[in-house]
């Protein structure tokens, strides 16, 4: 496996966008959506919730990705 130097940028970008969505994602209420009548909604409050939820997860991967001392890093020898 070869090293990229970008790799670790292409995590940092990524990570950036992801807690964007989340932001948006949280920023949306959807707790508060669901007490409309369902022919006011702008959305499907429980997509919401599992889009927060799968962000929640990308995010943690992401950093756990970063975290890890072997990523990017050849585990045979080759530079």
């Amino acid at each position: 496996m070869s090293t990229h130097t970008g790799d670790n940028d292409s995590l940092h970008e990524l990570e950036a966008e992801v807690e964007a969505e989340l932001a948006m994602a949280e920023s949306s209420h959807p707790e508060e959506a669901i007490k409309l009548p369902v022919t006011e909604w702008l959305f499907d409050p429980a997509d919401a919730q599992r889009d927060e939820v799968g962000l929640r997860s990308l995010l943690g991967a992401v950093e756990a990705l970063e975290g890890d001392p072997r990523f990017g890093h050849p585990t045979d020898g080759r530079a």
